[in-house]
């Protein structure tokens, strides 16, 4: 239970520094505002994406939150990873922007498999 506790919180930290820390201080600079117009996509967009990638990383760290919240969470950063290598893929072609989207996917996936280890335990050990 220990070393499930420890991977569940490194990889949601993990996410929570990528998805919630970094935009939430870099997203108004103009290098992050050239990235989301060399996209192709408008400025607004970005702020929105960031808005819902804040509240979505603070959603995963704080543990009272459960259910079918943590669910759509999880979802929407899932889809924020595949659209974003997607992104990258048909404006720069196959590379490291296009992969790392997709690295940070396997650390989400961790985290949700462990996030079911711990619930799963959990349930068991109030029957």
């Amino acid at each position: 239970m220990k070393k499930e506790k420890i991977i569940f919180w490194a990889a949601t930290i993990l996410i929570f520094l990528f998805e919630g820390v970094m935009p939430a201080l870099t997203s108004q600079t103009e290098m992050a505002k050239e990235g989301i117009r060399h996209l192709g996509y408008p400025e607004y967009f970005g702020v929105a994406l960031v808005v819902f990638k804040v509240a979505g990383s603070i959603a995963l760290v704080i543990p009272k939150i459960k259910g079918r919240v943590k669910e759509w969470v999880y979802a929407g950063f899932g889809f924020d990873f595949i659209f974003a290598s997607i992104s990258h893929w048909a404006v720069d072609g196959f590379g490291g922007q296009a992969i790392f989207p997709l690295v940070v996917f396997a650390i989400l996936a961790v985290s949700y498999i462990y996030y079911h280890k711990l619930n799963r335990n959990q349930d068991y050990s109030a029957l």
